[in-house]
């Protein structure tokens, strides 16, 4: 378009030959006829007849600028484009490999390595972002444990200058797991009787209660209600 409006053809016409061409429908004769007008080369002509599609340049200036706006995160405060960025792609985090330092991290990552062309898509989401996991340890940043009380189901969190992983984070337990426990926390303001009081009030399964074990989320509490017995 605005090179056609530097060959001094009306705008709205223009406009009209840009919106033809990049959508990949050529030109009509009119407009043919009309570039040929105002000295518009052949060359161009016949490179507009060819032309499949064209990517729009205010989208182009549109990723760019965002590009640049997370990059002036990603530098100037770092943990907000961490905890953004892993809530944007929980479902290839996985906080028994990726929270514990940044050894467990490269051993992983020489794990998918290995399997070369064999490497499912899940895989390769996975090794992105430990990628990035890696890069965010070498910049001196850490995690927190995941708390029964302190994560969210979700979302990643920025505390204490460090960044707390949320409950779906943790493989195999699931988002509808993690906030239906949030839910129960929240509702019984972090209040339980005993591990079994907890899964009954999140409505969570064995194998979750079992998941949050093996990561300490439970630590100090009882599997049930001891009173119960001589109730």
């Amino acid at each position: 378009m605005t090179y056609l409006m530097k060959m001094n053809l009306p705008a709205q016409d223009s406009f009209k030959i840009m919106e033809c061409v990049r959508k990949g429908k050529g030109l009509t004769e009119e407009q043919e006829a009309l570039m040929r007008e105002y000295n518009v080369p052949e060359w161009y002509i016949d490179s507009c007849k060819k032309i499949k599609y064209m990517f729009p340049k205010a989208h182009a200036v549109a990723y760019v600028t965002m590009a640049f706006r997370i990059a002036w995160f990603k530098v100037n405060h770092p943990l907000a484009y961490y905890a953004a960025y892993f809530s944007i792609r929980a479902d290839d985090f996985d906080s028994e490999i990726m929270i514990y330092g940044k050894e467990k991290v490269r051993e992983k990552m020489k794990e998918l390595e290995k399997l070369g062309n064999h490497v499912t898509a899940k895989e390769k989401g996975m090794y992105t972002v430990l990628e990035i996991v890696l890069e965010m340890y070498e910049r001196g940043l850490e995690f927190l444990p995941i708390d029964l009380y302190k994560s969210d189901s979700k979302k990643f969190q920025i505390e204490e200058g460090k960044i707390r992983p949320p409950l779906s984070s943790i493989a195999g337990l699931g988002e509808v797991a993690a906030v239906g426990i949030q839910k129960a926390v929240e509702e019984e303001n972090g209040k339980f009787i005993s591990i079994d009081d907890l899964q009954r009030k999140s409505k969570a399964g064995k194998s979750v209660m079992d998941l949050l074990k093996r990561f300490g989320c439970l630590s100090g509490m009882s599997q049930s209600n001891q009173l119960s017995l001589f109730g």
